[in-house]
């Protein structure tokens, strides 16, 4: 069990602030259905979404009132009793619970303060790393680091997946020293992507003596890779000089499909007033989801547009670093190839021509060199933490 004390009471504080944003929510979402309904509106048409009147909004207005009432009291309790509750150890349990409630309200947990917000830090056995830690880990690796960056609703432990984890099996076999990124999976790709590269930048302007980057990232985590070359590029930063290869596991690179159907459900919702309401339940899903709707890893991508209308892809084209060796390892849950399992289910939740980083639009197509690419069939995405041959070839790739 990873040793990283957390105050029960900041839990606590976190998950109240929380409780009261979703009861503020839902009043609304209730309050709108109450005014449509009484407003007698057609089955078609504009959704009304306007607050109710009289009695009936004096109520709503109260619920809101109380509900910060209660909300501010808490706060005030919990600083009292903090001395009181102490330090507690984090289970993995709460670890994965904390990093699924990030993916999915990371960017609402960090514009309302709330504490249960992950900041970015580099971590191994779910401790976070300090300047003499990674000059330690520098000189154990003869400056050979492994920079391993989770997916989405995920976190830096659960690179270990039934007793097995790349960070650790590259150590022991190729020397490598493990680092592990822990991130906020909530906040804009390229939000994540920029704080990477400044990340990097540190560790190497730290760095006690020469040193080589090898990063290998899963899922949304090669996203923010990708973002933070770009920015990195653009900052005119030191440290892609040291990045010598970058791994790609099973990466949405153009997009997943789970992220359109969520669009298609919210386009749905509003084409009936009764409905409409409720399509703020649809996008209760934060701006890293709605970044893996195209695979967006640049801030045009999606500033100065609502994330949630349907549109098409409408991303500026960043290719892969120049200079650098990238791979890319796909997986499919079929056992033989087929343009329904390959291009519609792919791994389960990446289709095999956006995790290998095919696109009909030249400047969007990533062209990774043909013997850079691998598939692997009869596995779904989780398998590419764990399963031996993708090991294999990471390994393969990384000794080469």
């Amino acid at each position: 069990m990873p040793r990283n004390p957390n105050n029960l009471s900041t839990d606590l504080r976190g998950v109240g602030n929380l409780t009261i944003d979703a009861i503020t929510g839902i009043t609304d979402i209730v309050e709108s259905l109450h005014h449509t309904i009484a407003s007698f509106s057609g089955m078609l048409g504009a959704p009304d979404q306007h607050r109710t009147k009289g009695i009936t909004g004096m109520v709503y207005r109260n619920i809101r009132t109380v509900a910060g009432w209660v909300g501010d009291g808490t706060d005030a309790l919990l600083d009292r009793l903090s001395p009181m509750l102490g330090e507690r150890d984090s289970s993995p349990g709460r670890e994965a619970a904390l990093s699924a409630l990030n993916g999915i309200l990371g960017d609402h947990l960090v514009a309302r303060n709330n504490p249960l917000a992950i900041p970015m830090q580099l971590r191994r056995d779910g401790e976070p790393l300090d300047e003499q830690a990674i000059s330690e880990a520098i000189r154990q690796s003869g400056g050979r680091l492994a920079i391993l960056v989770h997916g989405l609703c995920m976190n830096d432990l659960q690179w270990n997946r039934r007793g097995h984890d790349h960070g650790a099996a590259l150590a022991r076999d190729l020397g490598f020293v493990p680092v592990y990124v822990h991130y906020n999976s909530g906040l804009h790709i390229s939000e994540n992507g920029r704080r990477f590269s400044d990340l990097l930048e540190t560790l190497i302007v730290q760095s006690p003596q020469p040193t080589a980057l090898f990063i290998i990232a899963h899922s949304m985590g090669g996203l923010v890779s990708r973002s933070a070359c770009h920015y990195g590029k653009t900052s005119g930063h030191a440290w892609l000089n040291h990045l010598r290869k970058l791994v790609f596991l099973g990466t949405p690179h153009h997009g997943a499909p789970l992220e359109k159907g969520s669009n298609w459900i919210d386009v749905i919702l509003k084409m009936n007033p009764y409905s409409a309401p409720l399509s703020r339940l649809v996008k209760i899903r934060s701006c890293g989801l709605t970044d893996l709707r195209h695979g967006n890893v640049a801030d045009d991508d999606w500033k100065g547009r609502d994330r949630f209308k349907f549109s098409g892809d409408q991303r500026v084209p960043v290719p892969l670093p120049e200079g650098v060796p990238c791979y890319s390892i796909a997986a499919t849950t079929g056992q033989e190839s087929n343009t329904l399992g390959d291009n519609l289910v792919g791994d389960g939740l990446v289709t095999l021509s956006s995790a290998l980083g095919h696109h009909e639009n030249a400047e969007l197509n990533l062209l990774f060199p043909e013997t850079h690419q691998w598939v692997g069939r009869n596995m779904n995405h989780m398998d590419l933490l764990n399963h031996p041959e993708v090991y294999e070839i990471i390994k393969k790739w990384l000794k080469t």
